[in-house]
C-alpha cells in the first residue's frame, strides 16, 4: 500500500516541478487513501456506497495511508515518508440512531455534511461522527490528510541532505 501512494504522490510531484528558476525553496507534494478491509475506498459514488462504507467501519477499522515528498530546489534533493492512522469506530456507528430514527449519513445529509465530497465518506472532525469515534491509532491530523509529525521528520532530513552537500 506504501508504494501505492508513494507512486501517486510522485506522480504528483512530477506534474510540479517548475521551468524557471526563482530561488532556492520547498516543494511539498501528497496524498493520502483511505482503507478498510483490505480495499481501498475512494469518494462514495451515492449515498448507498456511503452507508455500506459506514457499516464496514462497524466491523472493521478504516486507516489512511498518506504520502509525503518533499523535493528541495534547485538542488532536487528530495525525502519521502508515509503515515498511518486507523479509526476505531463503536458499534454504534452502523446503528439507526434511537432519537431520529436515522443512520448516521442521514444525519449527516440532514446537516449539509459533504458525504459525497469526502474519501470513506465520513471526516472525523464532525461531530456526528466524532460521537462514534472510540479511539485513533495515530494522530488526528494524519486522518483529516497530512500529518504534522512527518513533515516536521521530512523537513529534519532534507536539512540534513543539504547540511551534507554545503
Amino acid at each position: 500500500m506504501d508504494r501505492l501512494i508513494h507512486a501517486l504522490t510522485n506522480k504528483e510531484c512530477d506534474n510540479e516541478l517548475p521551468t524557471t528558476n526563482t530561488g532556492e525553496y520547498v516543494i511539498l507534494t501528497g496524498d493520502q487513501v483511505i482503507t478498510c478491509n483490505n480495499t481501498i475506498l475512494e469518494k462514495p459514488q451515492d449515498i448507498k456506497q456511503a452507508k455500506e462504507f459506514v457499516q464496514m467501519y462497524a466491523n472493521y477499522a478504516p486507516s489512511t495511508v498518506g504520502s509525503v515528498i518533499l523535493t528541495h530546489y534547485p538542488t532536487g534533493i528530495t525525502v519521502e515518508g508515509t503515515d498511518t492512522a486507523t479509526i476505531h469506530f463503536k458499534n454504534s456507528v452502523g446503528q439507526i440512531d434511537g432519537t431520529t430514527h436515522l443512520d448516521l449519513v442521514d444525519r449527516m445529509l440532514l446537516e449539509g455534511a459533504p458525504v459525497l465530497s469526502c474519501a470513506g465518506g465520513l471526516m472525523i472532525e464532525h461531530p456526528l461522527v466524532r460521537e462514534h469515534v472510540e479511539n485513533i491509532e495515530g494522530t488526528e491530523d494524519s486522518v483529516m490528510g497530512l500529518s504534522k509529525a512527518l513533515v516536521e521528520r521530512l523537513l529534519g532530513e532534507l536539512r540534513t541532505k543539504l547540511d551534507e552537500i554545503v
